[in-house]
């Protein structure tokens, strides 16, 4: 009896030291919000008190590098591990492969960092194994659900990890100069998905939202308006790719912008000011047509103050964009009330100040361009580590519904 009772009371500890491997939103988001924090906090380190190695990656490159294929796709593969069950019907990964993915995804940020010396052979599939991955895990649910449409994001995943190949093949000298920048590539390819997903989820969590509220809307933007600024984005990855910075990237940018505009103007955000788990997602969004036009800008006139356009998509879009997911999807995804703290609500408008400060500080105060790179990564990190600070027990501890995930 004592023994059936001993087995009992050592179940719930059991369930409680494996929910982290549960579902693929539980680490992925936590390692999203670790990994905003640990390339800023490195890249200010290196510049103000101690210095990068010589000999390895160069230091923007890196950080760059881990603040796409670390945080952001971080922040991709809970996206797409917890919504896949969904689109399927089919069990979520969890389990020894969740964690062999995690796994996976932790040893590349060793393997990439100055602190691991592997020969080439050694170093380059482990530097690329994550995304392939990945995707491998996501095909077989979404093919044998025969969900064809869905099965876009693969493709995705496939031009992402082709830029990551061609960014380690060209640090390690395997292949020469390229006419266009890997890390970009990503980047647009990032960018595409979010506009995408953007799309389907800003409407949708506006018009459940604000009818939840008894403030029902209508969010939907025309499907030629949706078809329109997903192909001219679509093109504009192409044409980046074989005519980077160039009038016609200029160009699409312009159109892009307008045309994402015309698309956010019809869901509705002004009437979720009062409601920061909508507002934000509207605000991410906004900040892609802020970095197209700047991009615009940059190319059509060299108008300096439009140079930070990166910042604006990296910082402000996806910044502002993944912290708006993470913290709706977890909230939902363990039973818990739709409803943003106040505390994350700072942590919202820190992620978007900090992408301001970097975009335009230097711009208004170029006597002090370092002073406001520091201030806008001080406020970056201060953002994500409130987000871990709110998040880390909600996507640690068990769902409060007691229902399994």
């Amino acid at each position: 009896m004592r023994r059936h009772a001993a087995a009992n009371s050592e179940g719930p500890r059991s369930r409680r030291r494996v929910v982290l491997f549960s579902y693929g939103f539980r680490p992925f988001f936590l390692l999203a919000g670790l990994w905003a924090i640990v390339p800023m906090v490195t890249l200010l380190w290196s510049l103000g008190v101690q210095s990068w190695p010589g000999d390895t990656i160069p230091l923007f490159r890196w950080h760059a590098h881990e603040m796409i294929f670390g945080f952001v796709i971080a922040a991709v593969a809970g996206f797409l591990l917890t919504a896949v069950p969904s689109w399927t019907g089919q069990q979520a990964v969890s389990g020894p492969r969740l964690m062999a993915l995690v796994a996976i995804w932790a040893a590349e940020r060793l393997v990439v960092s100055p602190l691991v010396d592997l020969p080439v052979a050694l170093a380059l599939p482990l530097e690329i194994a994550f995304l392939p991955t990945l995707a491998f895990i996501l095909a077989v649910p979404l093919f044998r659900a025969k969900k064809i449409s869905n099965a876009v994001f693969l493709l995705f995943l496939s031009l992402l990890f082709a830029a990551d190949f061609l960014f380690h093949a060209q640090l390690h000298g395997l292949i020469g100069s390229l006419p266009f920048d890997s890390l970009r590539l990503a980047l647009n390819v990032v960018l595409l998905m979010v506009v995408i997903i953007g799309g389907r989820i800003i409407p949708a969590f506006t018009q459940s939202g604000l009818q939840q509220l008894g403030r029902p809307v209508q969010a939907k933007a025309p499907s030629w308006l949706n078809a329109a600024a997903i192909g001219t984005v679509a093109l504009l990855v192409v044409v980046d790719i074989f005519a980077q910075d160039s009038t016609g990237s200029g160009l699409l940018a312009a159109l892009a912008a307008l045309l994402l505009f015309g698309r956010l103007a019809h869901w509705q955000g002004h009437r979720t000011l009062d409601v920061p788990l909508l507002w934000v997602l509207h605000l991410g969004y906004g900040w892609i047509v802020v970095a197209l036009t700047l991009k615009a800008w940059w190319l059509l006139t060299a108008s300096y103050w439009a140079v930070n356009w990166m910042h604006a998509l990296n910082s402000g879009a996806f910044g502002t964009m993944i912290l708006a997911v993470t913290t709706r999807a977890a909230l939902g995804h363990t039973g818990r009330a739709l409803e943003a703290s106040k505390a994350i609500t700072i942590a919202y408008l820190l992620v978007s100040t900090a992408a301001a400060t970097r975009v335009w500080g230097p711009v208004v105060l170029p006597a002090y361009l370092w002073n406001t790179i520091y201030v806008a990564g001080g406020l970056w990190v201060t953002g994500f580590a409130i987000y871990l600070a709110v998040y880390c027990p909600v996507l640690l501890g068990s769902r409060v519904d007691g229902k399994p995930g």
